[in-house]
């Protein structure tokens, strides 16, 4: 069973912040950094696909949410630090080690051999090109910060070392078709951007801020909230047992659901409910933004995925090959709709983990003291409509009374 103490672990990063040694625009985070990263390891490896190499998404997302743990225990480090000790084959061990020792109690739980799988990951030095996908997203969605920050950041010492090493680590990676395409569409004028404008884009949803009118601690963004439903909506499938590509579905249409405020805002729900089909006339809104400013910027065969996990995003789907939108189900997904050739799509326990990070969010502002009505008023409607739920047979109550 999913742990307090693993979810826990997981929304501390919301409070780690990064360049934190440097003058910054705004406040950039660990868990808006690293979900960014796995927007990007997205692009890389469809593009690869598309050029007809054979990627290992189970890879991509079950190494990115190892890697993810790993940075968050060990965030004392600066990255240099990091980068050396990493480098060095025993003190790299000796590190691993070190971190599986806390991150083993609370992978255990987990059904399938999930802790022994991450302590391989760590143990073993393969060469799986999902891992240089992963890499090569981490330096892009860096420098991709790094920019925001090197303006402020000229008079500081050392800042054009770090520039270069910056530079130097995405290089390393140009010999990935996807990562080279990135970097050389990256100045091109915007309308000819593409990709490069995609994941620009999206990490722009770093600087919406949830719960925008209330003051919270920690505050979270956008971008990294779509982060925690994901890895969340990800552990719940996998605690069922779900087929790969439910798993999959999970993870990516909790990494994008919410996509459309990149270009709408995050409008709360009771302005949605506050006016009889505003709600309504909002997705309306949304899903024309999305076909005239996020679907150009993607190949086209992309289109219809992505579609996929921003609409009725909320909704129990299965999407047989052949089909050319999802069928939507008025049932729990289960049994004979839990099948890899129908393409599941988990709508409900996305939904239950969208309202389960803002019920924690709720939680942990209160704890820590920052109190105000519609915190208070939004935690208790949450914990009313799921502290008893079951969705596609998994007890989200459960996870709810953790933070109550």
């Amino acid at each position: 069973m999913i742990t307090r103490s693993l979810i826990e672990l997981i929304f501390s990063a919301a409070s780690i912040e990064r360049w934190n040694d440097h003058p910054r625009p705004v406040q950039f985070t660990e868990m808006a950094k690293q979900a960014h990263k796995f927007v990007i390891a997205y692009v890389i490896g469809r593009y690869e696909e598309d050029r007809g190499a054979k990627v290992d998404w189970n890879a991509i997302i079950e190494g990115g949410v190892f890697e993810y743990l790993h940075r968050v225990v060990v965030t004392d480090i600066k990255p240099p630090v990091f980068h050396r000790l990493m480098a060095n084959e025993p003190q790299r061990k000796d590190l691993n080690r070190w971190v599986m020792d806390r991150l083993y109690p609370l992978l255990s739980p987990l059904p399938g051999g999930v802790a022994d799988r991450c302590r391989t990951y760590f143990d073993e030095d393969d060469h799986r090109v999902e891992k240089r996908y992963l890499q090569a997203a981490h330096y892009l969605a860096t420098k991709w910060e790094f920019e925001f920050i090197y303006g402020w950041s000229r008079p500081i010492f050392h800042i054009e070392r770090t520039k270069e090493e910056i530079e130097r680590q995405v290089k390393e990676h140009m010999d990935i078709e996807g990562v080279r395409q990135l970097i050389m569409s990256d100045s091109l004028p915007e309308s000819d951007r593409g990709l490069a404008g995609f994941i620009s884009l999206v990490g722009q949803l770093r600087f919406q801020k949830r719960w925008a009118q209330t003051p919270r601690i920690p505050q979270t963004s956008v971008l990294g909230h779509l982060l925690f439903v994901a890895v969340l909506s990800w552990l719940v499938v996998l605690e069922t047992g779900g087929c790969f590509r439910r798993r999959y579905n999970a993870f990516y249409g909790g990494l994008f659901h919410d996509l459309p405020e990149v270009l709408t805002r995050d409008i709360i729900s009771p302005v949605k409910r506050s006016v009889e089909g505003l709600d309504q006339l909002i997705k309306e809104l949304e899903m024309e933004a999305i076909a005239t400013d996020v679907l150009p910027l993607l190949p086209e065969s992309w289109h219809p995925e992505m579609l996929a996990f921003v609409k009725d995003e909320f909704e129990n789907r299965i999407w047989p090959k052949g089909q050319t939108t999802p069928t939507i189900l008025d049932q729990d997904i289960g049994g004979d709709q839990d099948r890899d050739e129908l393409n599941p799509i988990d709508g409900r326990i996305i939904e239950s983990c969208d309202k389960l990070t803002a019920f924690i969010e709720a939680s942990e502002s209160i704890r820590l003291g920052i109190k105000s009505n519609e915190l208070f008023e939004g935690k208790r409607s949450i914990y009313m409509r799921y502290a008893h739920k079951c969705v596609n047979d998994y007890p989200v109550g459960i996870l709810f009374d953790y933070f109550r």
